[in-house]
């Protein structure tokens, strides 16, 4: 067995590529800071070599830091060769609905339901049910108020998805002083999650991401009976 003491930079990172291929889930910098003996800047400090190491040598995996843990991955780029060997389904996109309670969550989180449903105007039990099932998002404790109710949180399967380290990693959104704002920036959110599932969906596959369409010189005046709670969720009774 090697000695812990006295390890070098190269055994340092010997050891967290073990240690994340042998786990196969995130596990926190602070857990293999005590494990290896060293300082949890030297974790991070080793996660960043072999992390650039894997990208320069356009290595199949590639070492993801999800706030205070790192995971090994297998690079989107040989995604579809992943399928076509596990014979594994690609992930369904997410609904609008879905989309619009994970930009809530993600933004204004820890929330309770009753929170999401006052923002979309609509029931949304079946979508939290399903997000939960996809381990988007989770449980994380309950409200000290009447009822008790449940709070929820993005979760680090989130983060995966949506190609982020942390939640900072999320354009900030516009100072909110009325329902309005609230509205436009959820919708902000929205579009950014669809952009990033959009392009982490192209890597994937191994096309070229399509750039924006040239603005037409005169655009369509715009739907303004358009609306965020226009889903398929069951409307909240009044």
């Amino acid at each position: 067995m090697m000695s812990l003491e006295h390890m070098d930079s190269h055994e340092v990172e010997a050891a967290i590529e073990a240690i994340l291929f042998a786990s196969g889930e995130p596990v926190r910098i602070s857990r293999m800071a005590d494990v290896l003996g060293v300082a949890e800047n030297e974790i991070e400090l080793a996660g960043d070599r072999l992390r650039d190491n894997y990208g320069y040598t356009r290595r199949g995996i590639r070492l993801v830091r999800l706030e205070d843990t790192l995971q090994l991955r297998s690079s989107p780029e040989y995604a579809e060769y992943i399928r076509r060997a596990l014979e594994t389904r690609r992930p369904p996109q997410l609904s609008q609905p879905a989309l619009e309670v994970l930009s809530i969550i993600a933004y204004f989180g820890p929330v309770t339901r009753a929170y999401i449903e006052q923002l979309r105007g609509v029931d949304s039990s079946h979508t939290v049910g399903l997000l939960q099932e996809r381990e988007l998002i989770e449980a994380c404790g309950r409200l000290a108020a009447p009822g008790r109710p449940m709070l929820f949180r993005t979760t680090h399967n989130f983060l995966n998805t949506f190609g982020l380290e942390s939640l900072k990693e999320l354009p900030e959104l516009p100072h909110i002083e009325n329902s309005a704002d609230e509205k436009e920036g959820i919708q902000n959110a929205i579009l950014e999650l669809k952009a990033r599932e959009a392009e982490l969906a192209h890597i994937a596959e191994n096309k070229p991401i399509p750039e924006d369409p040239a603005e037409p010189e005169n655009p369509p005046e715009p739907d303004e009976s358009a609306d965020l709670t226009e889903t398929n969720d069951i409307p909240t009774e009044q």
